[in-house]
This record gives C-alpha cells, structure tokens and sequence, in this order.
C-alpha cells in the first residue's frame, strides 16, 4: 500500500513521494528517534542546544565540529511548591535563575517556547500553587 510522504516545500512546488506504508513507519520513527536525541543535549529552561562551527588550525584549516551548551543535572527549590525540581540545565540558565532570584521567579517571566516539557509541567503547577495560596 502507497502513502503520500511529504519531504519539503520549496518556494512553488510541494515535494511529495508515495513510498509504501512500513517504509513511511519507519521514517516516522527513525525522525521520532532523532528529535529525542536532540532534545538530549538542550537547556530544559532556555532551549539552548548544539551550534556548529568550525575548528581553525594554524594554517587557517577548517573542519567542522559542534559546540554543546555547557549543561548540568541540578536540583533547584521552588518555594511555592516546597520542594525541589530536578533538572538538565545551562550554566547561563543558572546564572538566570539566581538573578532572577529563584525558580518561581524565573517561571513566571519564561517563555513556554524556550521550556521543555517537564519544566512547563512545572510552571504549570507553580501557577496553581499561587492562585490557590492567594
């Protein structure tokens, strides 16, 4: 059986393969797989991922790298929640939740873009936690 499988849009035309349906499941999931590989190395609060660049040698060689955010496994405290929140976070995240002096803080000016799942399930329940306290 053919699928239509959408593979780009270009400025007039819109590409589209018909290729069978095990090969579209497979497709699917291998995209699945690789957004999930990504997500591995990106800031739960600020979204910062991977950047590429390249590596300069003496001789002005250059070759292609990656250049990871510099991301750690903290545990930070919420005092609306009483309780702390495990998260994979940026240095330069760090840096934000303490100037803006703390989690809740933080949560209430962040963007619901730049979060990651588990951080806006945690926004979430900080929002509940105020309108219940007030």
């Amino acid at each position: 059986r053919l699928t239509p499988l959408r593979l780009g849009n270009t400025r007039r035309t819109l590409t589209c393969v018909f290729v069978r349906l095990d090969c579209a499941r497979q497709i699917a999931k291998w995209q699945k797989l690789s957004e999930e590989i990504d997500m591995a190395r990106r800031c739960e609060l600020t979204g910062k991922g991977p950047m590429s660049g390249n590596n300069v040698s003496h001789a002005k060689n250059r070759t292609r790298r990656r250049f990871l955010p510099n991301l750690n496994d903290v545990t930070l405290q919420s005092e609306i929640l009483k309780r702390g929140i495990k998260l994979r976070i940026c240095a330069a995240a760090l840096r934000t939740v303490d100037h803006r002096g703390g989690l809740d803080l933080f949560m209430a000016k962040a963007k619901d873009t730049e979060l990651s799942d588990t951080a806006l399930k945690v926004k979430k329940e900080i929002f509940k936690a105020q309108a219940t306290a007030v």
